[in-house]
């Protein structure tokens, strides 16, 4: 079945008349916990979506004719539940357990209309349960994303495709092939074994992980950031976080998301151009966001245990969001992060990290070092960061005419055009 938001009659246009946008709204709110229900009840996560996308499609035409529902969310799911009856009794399998089904389907239709609307905050272990299928380790990455933003987060094909500029045809196969996945390995609508749990946890926290950082930066195109990706991303984790309160981890997560995208007001200027950390107006960094991500990373100290890899970025994200200038961050404290970060989540991109935080402590001269070993080992070839970290380190040691040439190399590598034009304009010294 094609996604609804995805075809011509059925697009919801921003400008789109009201009941459109109630019924793009409820869907994107309410989605989750809609397709979650359905999977619960009829046991296919496929089948549940596609009963989902019917609804909505019923609700575009009826809507503007009879009003919106004052609890669209029970509206969509009463009627998608009454469309799997109709299938079962269309293939004869109507027992007395779906009689029984489709006579509470008479009374809880005439219901939902009026019912109160549901709370949105309000989460439940069906929604776990849907993002542990999202993000099930029988699917890849590339399909675990496009499913995770289409079942829990509620974006078209479409958006997902824009997000990630790749043709909708491809992220739409992506989503079929997965559910088709996920329905020969006959993944269960369940939590999985506890043993099991901690491993597909971290799974689900690098899939939003990377959707945040792909709107943080965006790693092709012309938009320096795509920030609606990222707060997408905080929406998902902060779900999670209130579904599995006692893990550190996903606090540790929704902390560095939060802290960092603190900083999006005053990353890029009005033409969108790149606004690096050192030129920013702290001013205009979010501090309702900065309070929130300072409350989120106390509740995973609060957690004991120690802090993860996310604690610990989030941690050095905090440094830069209290302190009141570059100057005045405390460098050595962010050295001392990165390091027991390279500790318990060893890479190449954490040690070029702590370079950069090196040469704020304690000079470019310390921190070249560790970049010429790291250009060495190879383990960053084609990364575009590495040559355009090394030309910032050889332009303050006033090696300019080597600094111009690693800016080059760093601008040849980018993917992304205004990180290119930025890394251009360094190479040519403007």
């Amino acid at each position: 079945m094609t996604d609804p938001h995805d075809s011509e009659t059925a697009r919801i246009a921003p400008g789109g008349d009201a009941a459109e946008r109630a019924v793009a709204a409820v869907w994107r709110i309410e989605s989750a916990k809609i397709v979650a229900t359905l999977t619960r009840l009829v046991g296919d996560f496929g089948l549940a979506e596609d009963l989902a996308q019917e609804a909505v499609l019923d609700a575009l035409r009826q809507w503007p004719v009879d009003g919106v529902p004052r609890n669209g969310a029970a509206w969509l799911t009463a009627v998608a539940k009454r469309k799997a009856v109709d299938g079962w009794r269309r293939r004869e399998r109507l027992d007395d357990r779906i009689a029984a089904l489709a006579h509470d389907l008479e009374r809880e239709q005439d219901e939902a209309v009026d019912a109160l609307p549901w709370d949105p905050d309000a989460v439940d272990d069906d929604v776990l349960r849907l993002i542990f299928i999202s993000c099930h380790p029988v699917l890849s990455r590339e399909a675990q994303v496009a499913l995770t933003l289409r079942v829990v987060g509620g974006l078209s094909s479409e958006e997902i495709a824009r997000a990630f500029l790749v043709p909708t045809a491809t992220v739409q196969q992506r989503i079929v092939r997965a559910k088709k996945t996920l329905a020969a390995a006959r993944a269960p609508f369940e939590l999985p074994p506890r043993e099991e749990r901690a491993d597909r946890l971290g799974a689900i926290l690098g899939v939003l992980y990377l959707i945040f950082n792909e709107g943080h930066s965006a790693s092709s195109g012309a938009d320096w950031m795509r920030p609606e990706l990222s707060i997408e991303a905080i929406r998902l984790t902060r779900v999670l976080t209130a579904l599995m309160p006692a893990e550190r981890d996903a606090l540790g997560l929704l902390a560095l998301m939060e802290l960092t995208a603190a900083r999006f007001p005053a990353r890029a200027d009005r033409n969108g151009d790149p606004v690096l950390l050192t030129d920013q107006d702290r001013g205009r960094w979010d501090r309702g966001r900065i309070a929130r991500g300072r409350a989120a990373l106390a509740e995973a100290d609060a957690r004991g245990r120690g802090r993860g890899a996310y604690g610990l970025q989030a941690a050095i994200a905090e440094c830069h969001a209290v302190a009141t200038s570059v100057e005045e961050t405390d460098w050595d404290r962010i050295v001392l992060l990165y390091e027991a970060l390279g500790r318990i989540a060893p890479s190449p991109v954490v040690e070029l990290n702590r370079a950069a935080a090196v040469a704020m402590a304690t000079g470019p001269a310390s921190a070249l070092r560790i970049i010429d070993e790291l250009s060495a080992s190879g383990a960053l070839r084609g990364y575009h960061l590495l040559p355009a970290t090394r030309g910032e380190l050889l332009l303050r040691l006033g090696r300019d005419s080597e600094a111009r040439s690693e800016f080059a190399t760093a601008a040849a590598l980018a993917g992304n055009d205004r990180e290119r034009a930025l890394l251009e304009a360094k190479a040519s010294g403007a």
